[in-house]
């Protein structure tokens, strides 16, 4: 039986959050607890929802072939590369969770560090992150959900409805309602689906990359390449350009860790558990992906016929091409795999958007409405359902305006992540800046760890706006000789810039500094 599961102990943890969330409180003005269910989650289901919202099965299989495309055999080094200011970040996410767990993340932690305009903006970036890639885990799930149904039914045809707009679109919706209802009722809920979904894809990873290492020792893999130191070296990637495109893709990978950090005001010992299973879900996945890369990479190689990695015919999807010959009969369990990822990191994205909503209402960033708690589930009822209408609305006028502007504001996600991830660094190395060479633990964990992650994504945001500029970036769509995704990627952080104007108005108070205060 799970630990997680109501125990006598339940109602002492309770006891003790709120006894910890009266004190914090006093010490921390302005900060308050939102009544959400205290306790709910524990280490092992946060880091399963971690997991969860990564979705290593379906961004495996989307981002192994574009990466292979840029720097070759040196995947497992972009993937190392692309792990370290991840682990630098959630190193500073776990300092400022201890010091002040709060589900509004970014948003509350840059508005004590920075102020409420930068704080504002963190916010927004972690919205419209999750808010569009919602929309693009929900399509992709449709896509394997009929894929799935033409394996099963042997009928190729099957595959194809999702090319039926009306259909594809009335379908994502579907998946989008299912997934705002099971959050809606809570993590309790959220969390027992997910263990079933991320259990089951990490088992059909396991035996995808157990199967590829077989192939390769038997003499029958594809293009049976050994494994090589020179996979570890960074510097052996053949130019800057296919360095920084490798580390861009790279970090988009990972993104989905700070979840956890989310949940906080949910799970038991909040000050502590958040940031420990941040810690623990980056460093699975760093595991995960470096096995499956090596597994991918020594059955295939990388080259650019057949079943190569290299292949841009298989970029799409690796995993599709792969997984008959390596897997055999059993290739439709790898379907359903990023069919449960995809779906899984549908659900459990949800969290982060809709608690960010809420602290926002709570402290009077936006209407107040946000700030609703549902009072049967104890969840975000509100900001939930408004999370997954504005999902359907972007999905819905981007896929019928154009397929392009769709795929080309997910490429241009890399952009928010480290906007909104290098604005939280920083807010870490601000907030602690009194303490930050009081001892060994504070400058490495509170200044040095932060200051180099949140510079580094800082860097990649400016590196990508400018390389986006280029119309051949992405689709290769263009507006004015200026790339698509640039401009759909300032487009989306302007149009935060906008409404923060417009809530000023609105919500002065926030805006005045007197909900939220500075420093320590």
């Amino acid at each position: 039986m799970s630990t997680e599961h109501a125990t006598p102990k339940a109602s002492q943890t309770e006891q003790h959050t709120e006894k910890y969330r009266e004190q914090h409180t006093e010490q921390h003005t302005g900060l308050s607890d939102k009544r959400l269910k205290a306790g709910s989650v524990g280490l092992i289901g946060a880091v399963v929802i971690g997991v969860s919202c990564i979705a290593p099965a379906y961004t495996l299989t989307a981002a192994l072939g574009p990466t292979v495309s840029e720097v070759g055999v040196h995947l497992p080094a972009i993937f190392l590369v692309g792990f370290i200011p991840m682990l630098l970040v959630a190193l500073g996410y776990r300092e400022l969770n201890n010091a002040m767990p709060d589900a509004g993340t970014s948003f509350t932690w840059a508005s004590r560090a920075f102020g409420p305009w930068i704080g504002w903006m963190g916010g927004w970036g972690l919205i419209a992150a999750t808010i569009i890639v919602l929309s693009n885990l929900a399509a992709v799930a449709v896509d394997f959900f009929y894929l799935m149904l033409a394996q099963i039914f042997g009928n190729p045809e099957l595959g194809d409805l999702s090319k039926i707009l009306p259909l594809n679109i009335a379908t994502t919706l579907v998946f989008i309602s299912l997934a705002c209802w099971i959050s809606y009722r809570g993590m309790e809920t959220t969390k027992s689906v997910q263990y079933v979904l991320v259990a089951f894809q990490l088992l059909v990873l396991g035996w995808f990359a157990v199967a590829a290492f077989s192939h390769v020792a038997n003499g029958t893999a594809f293009d049976a390449t050994a494994i090589a130191p020179d996979w570890f070296n960074p510097f052996a990637v053949e130019s800057f350009s296919a360095f920084a495109a490798g580390v861009s893709l790279s970090i988009f990978i990972y993104w989905g860790w700070d979840v956890t950090l989310t949940m906080n005001e949910e799970t038991k010992n909040p000050e502590k558990t958040p940031g420990r299973a941040a810690t623990v879900t980056v460093l699975v996945i760093v595991i995960i992906y470096m096995t499956v890369a090596l597994a991918t990479l020594s059955f295939a190689g990388t080259g650019d016929t057949g079943p190569g990695t290299g292949n841009p015919e298989n970029q799409g999807s690796i995993f599709a091409v792969l997984a008959g010959p390596v897997m055999g009969p059993f290739a439709i369990l790898m379907s359903l795999a990023i069919l449960s990822s995809s779906a899984a990191s549908l659900q459990s994205t949800f969290v982060s958007p809709a608690r960010t909503l809420l602290s926002m209402g709570h402290y009077k960033a936006l209407p107040q409405k946000f700030g609703r708690i549902s009072p049967s589930h104890k969840s975000p009822g509100y900001a939930t359902i408004a999370s997954a209408v504005a999902a359907a609305a972007f999905y819905v006028i981007t896929r019928t305006t154009s397929e392009n502007a769709l795929w080309d504001t997910i490429t241009a996600l890399g952009m928010m992540i480290c906007f909104y991830y290098g604005i939280t660094a920083l807010a870490c190395v601000w907030f602690f800046r009194a303490q930050a060479f009081s001892g060994a633990h504070s400058f490495i964990f509170k200044f040095l760890a932060p200051l180099l992650g949140g510079v580094i994504l800082l860097v990649m945001f400016v590196k990508t706006a400018y390389d986006s500029m280029d119309p051949e970036y992405g689709s290769g769509s263009s507006i004015g000789g200026l790339g698509l995704v640039f401009i759909l990627g300032m487009g989306v952080i302007l149009l935060g810039v906008v409404l923060m104007l417009v809530m000023s108005r609105i919500r002065p108070e926030f805006f005045k500094g007197r909900v939220l205060s500075r420093g320590i």
